[in-house]
């Protein structure tokens, strides 16, 4: 493993802090000088923001990518056969679930998510921990519509391109700049060394869709697969640790003549898959006909489900048919079934869907899913963009985490393209980090409008470091301002190129706001300083 690939350095300003234990990030922030005085400032509090990073950006903790992280949860000792939805249902309050309020609260004085909370969200099953006992290197997070909205990566090498170093440090760079899990789909070669790598090395949980490597096993060829072989998959898996696994139980084989008159048809790979196990055998989804039997192993290592949408449309035109809601339906029918065995449940969604019909999309969810999380890819609101689909996408993310969904997953710019790289990752990251937070502003989530409010402070008084710094992607913003104003005495300056020195708007206000209470100060000079006569 080549450590050049890890990123290791903090983001500007920034400092890993623990409160009780807990990692954030603490952003620095310089003082405000005090417009008309002659150097005279007031200081600004350093704002503290919830952090994916890992112990990667604390310079005080070594790491050796071959041995992998510190294993922060082997101390509390978790045991088979008893998740964290078993022991929220039993009135008991997690180390995990400390943990997790810790973190949503981001520091604030006002603690607004108490551990009581989050066991009962998560006993309600609105909730989930995807914390599986064998992958002790995971910081603890939840998935909940009441919580902040949390965004997925993908990773993962493909037959003709990437390895495992490339995947190792895609991942770590995923969560540095803010992925909440990552899912591993690889398809090529070593799939299991490469999963083995990415979770001894990731502070965030892991998801994967078995499939995939149980595919492999049969060198590609879906009707060879078996249920043998498939449950020998997942155990290796949970094993190793994986936290969540996508499985395509609701492809039932009476729906799939449903896609036949489609756009796009199937395009999930998972529902292609077992659309294609199911014809050529004409007998039931064998992950339908088996699911009790895999409760019963994914409750042992407490792996949640993400009940895979594997009909979901490909493509605007077959948005909301008759094929993706039945099988929504089914996806409603397994979490009933899932929860009966203590396993938490998040549900996968679309997709493609243009804006007018996505709110229909989480209504449907809520009512056939039992308020189980619901995780979508976008949706991508249209198919007309190659190349910007990270922004297609986004438009829809941001609109259905506004109306209630609970994680998000990215899209690159690369989707549809390509396998993405490190910086397609980073930009798909930090496009649904926009998205994410929009949708928490838009729900009224506490805190969310803090470090909004603390960029807009920065902006009026020109304080340029601290803009770029606040930012989510701090080395864009600030390489955009120096592309036209790269002088250091233009982080002090009072306008950008934009505007200029004479039109900017902040500027003028800031004037008005000083010669307004100037004269204000006079006249009340002036009437002998008598407040009330």
């Amino acid at each position: 493993m080549k450590i050049e690939n890890i990123s290791r350095n903090p983001l500007p300003a920034s400092r890993k802090i623990y409160i009780n234990g807990v990692a954030m990030r603490e952003i620095t922030l310089t003082p405000t000088r005090l417009y008309g005085s002659k150097g005279e400032t007031t200081p600004n509090e350093p704002l503290i923001v919830y952090d994916t990073s890992g112990p990667y950006t604390d310079p005080a903790i070594e790491i050796d990518v071959r041995k992998g992280l510190p294993k922060l949860r082997a101390a509390w000792a978790p045991q088979k056969n008893a998740t964290q939805l078993h022991y929220a249902r039993k009135g008991i309050i997690t180390p995990e679930m400390e943990y997790i309020a810790i973190r949503e609260n981001q520091g604030a004085a006002q603690q607004h998510i108490t551990p009581e909370f989050i066991r009962q969200e998560v006993a309600a099953g609105r909730a989930i921990i995807p914390a599986n006992i064998n992958h002790t290197e995971c910081e603890p997070m939840i998935i909940g519509r009441n919580f902040l909205v949390k965004i997925n990566a993908n990773i993962g090498n493909s037959a003709v391109t990437s390895s495992i170093e490339e995947e190792v440090g895609k991942a770590v760079w995923a969560c540095r700049w803010g992925a909440d899990t990552i899912m591993d789909l690889s398809t090529g070669k070593n799939i299991h060394e490469t999963r083995e790598w990415i979770l001894r090395n990731s502070p965030v949980p892991i998801g994967t869709v078995p499939i995939y490597q149980a595919l492999e096993k049969v060198n590609g060829k879906a009707e060879d697969l078996t249920w043998e072989i498939y449950r020998d998959t997942i155990i290796e898996q949970a094993e190793q640790g994986v936290d969540y696994f996508t499985i395509h139980a609701g492809v039932l084989l009476r729906y799939i003549p449903l896609t036949a008159n489609r756009m796009t048809g199937i395009v999930s790979r998972g529902g292609s898959i077992m659309a294609k196990w199911c014809l050529a055998h004409h007998q039931e989804n064998f992950l339908y006909t088996h699911f009790e039997e895999i409760c019963e192993i994914m409750k042992i290592y407490d792996v949640s489900f993400s009940l895979g949408d594997g009909l979901r449309p490909g493509s605007i035109a077959d948005a909301n048919d008759a094929a993706q809601f039945a099988e929504l339906e089914t996806l409603g029918e397994l979490t009933k079934i899932a929860w009966k065995h203590d396993v938490q449940v998040m549900i996968e969604g679309p997709g493609h869907v243009p804006m007018h019909l996505i709110k229909e999309n989480m209504d449907k969810q809520l009512e056939h899913c039992h308020e189980a999380p619901f995780y979508t890819l976008g949706p991508l609101t249209t198919d007309i963009a190659p190349g910007y689909d990270h922004i297609t996408s986004a438009i829809g993310a941001a609109m259905i985490g506004w109306f209630g969904t609970a994680m998000l997953c990215y899209v690159t710019p690369k989707e549809h393209l390509g396998l993405p790289n490190k910086e397609d990752v980073r930009q798909g990251v930090i496009t649904y980090k926009i998205a994410a937070h929009a949708a928490d502003l838009a729900k009224g989530h506490p805190g969310a409008q803090h470090r909004d409010n603390a960029l807009s402070k920065a902006r009026f008084e020109f304080r340029w470091e601290d803009q770029f710094n606040l930012a989510l992607d701090p080395d864009t913003a600030r390489s955009y301002h120096d592309e036209t104003l790269p002088a250091e005495g233009a982080k002090v300056a009072h306008f950008c190129s934009m505007c200029g020195p004479h039109f900017c708007s902040m500027k003028i206000s800031q004037e008005i706001r000083e010669a307004g209470m100037a004269e204000k100060s006079t006249e009340f000079r002036e009437q002998g300083s008598t407040i009330y006569s």
